[in-house]
């Protein structure tokens, strides 16, 4: 019985006859079932499918079936020439060895630059790519797809199951595309960054969940020109990791835009961390956007650590178990328009607090912000040992012990805030408290209750509380 083919395979039989030289004896469509591959789950088709990518097919096609392969097939793009591979969505190739179950190889060492891009990397390792495919592992030590010196990998509609790292890229790449991709359940990685020097890469329109070591994770390397959006990222031990920490290039420009990002990982989880240190550890690499998201259910929702030259705007965040925001040793922050409050879905008892903190930050601006519902820690919104912040028109209602805690803050100005609480039963409650620092002011705010402000570290005017009738602080 004859295998039906999918229509792209028969879109390139077609075209490739209607290219043929020879036209009057076009070629037959070639699949790895012509070079000896069973695809029935059983027998062993890595010589088979080696054979195909030896023999330079070009299109390496699976029909429907299970493809048991025992070492990687590697795809070693200067002999090969132009590969892709590709499947109907309905093969499946179990890696039952340790090592990936599709390795690419190329020589490609300038950079994005076509003037630094060698005619033969032109010529014969172009846009490889995987599509179509189902991959499983069946040995401890088995993963997915790795890339080492390629120019234009594309990586779309490929689920990778149940091996160590779905998507491995390492040493050197360029311009990588990854779309409509399922990774899933697997041990390690979902996409892994491995020390690699890559600049262009885009992930979208993904699912990303339960790997245990990680969803995206980038460690080391030089990393630029990341851009992530619309994707469903959840379950990962951490679902978005971006570690610059001792590398002397890190990782940089960086967009994370519509996505949802969601559910803990374990301890310490977060849904973002960036950290931007450089191998001192000095506050280095950032450039980093992150704009229209949903965050939820995680134990820190976004995590910035050691960073510079960030914006945050017009993200949804609920129910960070211990911190919906947290930022450290970090500068040129900007904190746009953002809401943050606790999910319904998840109970109360659950979250440890849901914070907003930032400490040891210079050069920040907050405008805009959102708050509702912090629990159990010392305000909504806290920042600590900062340095020329400008919070301003920002709403933070209903937050368990204070609204706004400054502590050994300088050179700042809060204006134009709304700060209440609500809540009945809170007697000991402050809209804000700010001990310690200088230079700083707190101007034109709406204040729901009284306020403690260590007079040498700050001075107030025209602030209104309801409660006295308009009286002013003048």
């Amino acid at each position: 019985m004859t295998t039906p083919l999918h229509p792209f395979v028969i879109l390139s039989a077609l075209v490739g006859m209607a290219l043929s030289a020879s036209a009057a004896e076009p070629q037959p469509v070639k699949t790895v079932r012509n070079f000896g591959a069973a695809g029935d789950g059983v027998a062993d088709d890595t010589a088979a499918i080696q054979s195909a990518v030896d023999a330079s097919a070009g299109d390496l096609l699976f029909p429907r079936g299970v493809y048991r392969i025992s070492r990687p097939v590697v795809i070693d793009l200067d002999k090969a020439g132009p590969a892709s591979v590709v499947g109907t969505g309905a093969a499946k190739i179990v890696m039952a060895g340790p090592g990936p179950a599709i390795r690419f190889v190329g020589t490609h060492e300038g950079t994005a630059a076509p003037a630094s891009v060698k005619p033969t990397v032109w010529e014969r390792q172009r846009m490889p790519m995987v599509e179509g495919l189902v991959i499983v592992g069946d040995h401890p030590d088995a993963c997915g797809i790795e890339a080492i010196g390629t120019m234009k990998l594309t990586v779309t509609r490929v689920t990778v199951r149940g091996v160590l790292h779905a998507i491995r890229l390492a040493v050197r790449n360029r311009n990588v595309i990854v779309s409509d991709c399922h990774l899933y359940e697997n041990r390690g990685v979902g996409l892994f960054l491995d020390d690699v020097d890559l600049h262009q890469i885009n992930v979208t329109g993904s699912h990303i969940s339960y790997n245990a070591q990680g969803g995206i994770v980038v460690r080391a390397g030089s990393v630029r020109n990341l851009h992530v959006s619309g994707c469903d990222i959840e379950g990962n031990a951490q679902n978005i990791l971006l570690d610059s920490a001792g590398s002397a290039t890190g990782v940089a420009e960086v967009a994370i835009t519509g996505c949802t990002l969601q559910h803990p990982g374990g301890e310490d989880s977060a849904n973002i961390r960036f950290i931007g240190a450089d191998p001192e550890g000095a506050r280095t690499w950032g450039f980093l956007t992150i704009t229209g998201n949903v965050f939820t259910d995680t134990e820190t929702n976004i995590d910035i650590r050691k960073a510079r030259t960030v914006s945050i705007t017009g993200n949804t965040v609920g129910t960070g178990y211990r911190h919906s925001l947290r930022i450290e040793d970090s500068s040129n922050i900007t904190i746009g328009p953002n809401t943050f409050d606790r999910h319904p879905r998840y109970r109360d008892e659950q979250t440890a607090d849901n914070a907003l903190w930032l400490g040891k930050c210079d050069d920040v601006t907050i405008s805009g912000l959102h708050v509702n519902g912090v629990r159990r820690t010392e305000g909504g919104l806290v920042l600590e040992d900062c340095r020329r912040v400008n919070l301003t028109g920002c709403t933070i209602l209903d937050c368990d012990n204070a609204g706004l805690v400054f502590k050994a803050v300088s050179d700042s100005r809060v204006s134009d805030c709304l700060i209440r609480n609500d809540i009945a039963g809170d007697a000991a409650w402050r809209s804000i408290k700010l001990a310690g620092g200088r230079g700083n002011m707190v101007v034109d705010n709406l204040l729901g209750g009284p306020a403690e402000i260590d007079a040498p570290a700050a001075k107030a005017v025209g602030n209104v509380f309801p409660e006295s009738r308009g009286a002013k602080d003048e």
